[in-house]
């Protein structure tokens, strides 16, 4: 397993657990807002995986759970492999996926290797190729979703609002997914890194916390377990 980036201690990124966050190099996607473009690109200086155990040795008891983020993780051959071992030194753990590859979700699923799912869905499926700007395709990642409502898993869904998204973009992805556990409305924040190209676009005036709130307040007409993380 391959590692470019590390956050030894977190308390956000699993809830009501305190973590540790390992995120993968590469991505299939390019949004150009990614607050990781440095691992999309794979630039960034790999950190050995005898830390990585070394560290995770070190934080038993200390530490309830190790996050792969990235990145996307499940371009990694040996993420399963990476899982169940990190499973079988107690720890509790999460993956971040951007839901388009649901056949490794569902071996996770089967091979029963992790505890809590974060999935990203960035846009109406009318409009996923033009913000995630790949070959994405929501109904990919609807697929890894219900998949995880169909095996009872833990999970919770994630979109940012950036401000290329209006509210009928929002109730449109509150209506194109299914009834979700967990629905999270994360607010924009300019990237450090981004592309020359996006720099109009990344430096879009943001929606306020509480237009974001006003917006969740409509949303809950479709998804009832609306999440603000502020």
């Amino acid at each position: 397993m391959i590692f470019a980036g590390i956050t030894k201690s977190s308390l956000l990124d699993y809830p009501g657990n305190i973590s540790i966050v390992l995120y993968t190099p590469g991505c299939n996607y390019d949004c150009f807002y990614c607050h990781n473009r440095e691992l999309i690109e794979d630039l960034t200086e790999k950190i050995s995986i005898e830390d990585i155990m070394d560290l995770l040795n070190k934080r038993i008891g200390l530490i309830d759970s190790v996050v792969i983020s990235g990145g996307e993780p499940t371009l990694h051959f040996d993420l399963i492999p990476f899982l169940k071992k990190v499973k079988s030194m107690g720890y509790l753990t999460k993956l971040d996926t951007n839901g388009s590859n649901p056949e490794v979700i569902k071996n996770c699923i089967e091979e029963d290797v992790v505890d809590y799912y974060a999935v990203d869905y960035k846009a109406p499926a009318s409009r996923y190729k033009e913000i995630v700007r790949s070959n994405a395709d929501a109904e990919v990642v609807l697929e890894t979703i219900n998949l995880l409502i169909e095996n009872s898993k833990t999970f919770e869904v994630r979109t940012t609002v950036i401000p290329q998204l209006s509210i009928n973009d929002l109730i449109q992805m509150a209506k194109e997914l299914p009834k979700l556990p967990r629905y999270v409305l994360n607010p924009y924040r300019t990237p450090v890194n981004y592309l020359p190209k996006d720099e109009e676009l990344v430096k879009t005036p943001p929606y306020s916390e509480s237009e974001i709130a006003e917006m969740a307040s409509i949303i809950k007409l479709y998804q009832t377990n609306v999440i603000l993380p502020f």
